[in-house]
């Protein structure tokens, strides 16, 4: 297949085209920012009526950690649903085959049960601190279904937990936790600080997955699955974030002191996802956080020294 990764120079994207290239017999597609603004609508159609891809996958979105989703909503929620839906209802107009729409597990009510399986979907509050990106991949999936249901396209969305890996956001006003406490890690051992203040009280717990598990997912995928449920992929593992900066700590080598500052949010209490549908399709995750953490942290000391 010729796929057209949207978002190929993010994190997610990047990785999928790693994986293309060194994992599979097909081409790939991609176009920057300044060669193709997917907040365009025409431009959009125009791109994908004149490349006629076999897939698309859509990586590109605007994200972003708490801060940033408390400070942006208009943007979460307006930039995203204008990608998306540019994206979606480009490539039925197109007459694009197959088609993969990545959400996130955000998209879950607040406090779902444990772990969180599919049909959880709209079943209770969302977590309020970043409820316009989650209302935005909401639509997206819901219009990926809806054309399934109109028009019988053979499309699909996938719901991966929280993604790190080589190439993430590591600033610190905007970015998620995990390459956050790299950075803040990073900068305090650099500086030859005393101590490291984290938001919140380190015990909400986190489902994290490497960029490259998450990519082989999405290229799995759209060889192997086809229904209207949007598919859990996460690594059916979490810790809490209090684990999470003792592990990160230790991989970067800061010896001072954590202190936890309670009066910052802490978000969801819990997000673990029930991956069982995906196992039970033959693809598992393969690299471990550890593994994970240290490979992210060596990625972002090449990337910003």
């Amino acid at each position: 297949m010729k796929i057209y990764v949207a978002g190929h120079r993010g994190l997610v994207g990047s990785a999928i085209v790693r994986n293309i290239e060194e994992h599979t017999q097909h081409s790939w597609v991609g176009r920057t920012r300044s060669e193709l603004d997917l907040l365009d609508r025409k431009a959009v159609f125009n791109f994908l009526a004149e490349e006629k891809p076999d897939a698309v996958i859509i990586a590109a979105a605007k994200v972003g950690g708490i801060q940033a989703n408390k400070s942006y909503p208009v943007e979460f929620l307006s930039e995203n649903l204008q990608i998306e839906t540019n994206l979606i209802d480009g490539s039925h107009a197109a007459g694009i085959e197959k088609l993969l729409f990545l959400g996130s597990s955000c998209i879950y009510p607040k406090l779902a049960g444990q772990p969180i399986k599919e049909e959880y979907l709209l079943t209770g509050e969302l977590e309020k601190t970043n409820e316009a990106y989650a209302i935005s991949k909401i639509a997206g999936l819901k219009l990926v279904e809806s054309y399934r249901k109109q028009y019988g396209r053979k499309w699909i969305s996938a719901m991966p937990t929280n993604v790190y890996g080589p190439g993430d956001n590591y600033d610190l006003e905007n970015s998620h936790v995990l390459p956050a406490l790299i950075r803040k890690f990073n900068d305090a051992k650099d500086q030859g600080l005393p101590s490291v203040t984290l938001w919140g009280s380190g015990t909400p717990k986190r489902e994290f997955i490497y960029s490259d598990d998450l990519a082989s997912a999405c290229l799995f995928l759209l060889e192997h699955y086809d229904d209207d449920i949007a598919i859990n992929v996460g690594s059916g593992k979490d810790l809490s974030i209090l684990e999470l900066a003792n592990t990160i700590q230790e991989a970067v080598g800061f010896k001072g002191e954590v202190i936890w500052d309670k009066s910052r949010p802490d978000g969801t209490p819990r997000k673990l996802l029930d991956i069982q549908r995906i196992l039970d399709l033959g693809w598992s995750p393969k690299v471990s956080l550890k593994e994970g953490i240290s490979l992210t942290s060596e990625a972002f000391q090449r990337e910003h020294r």
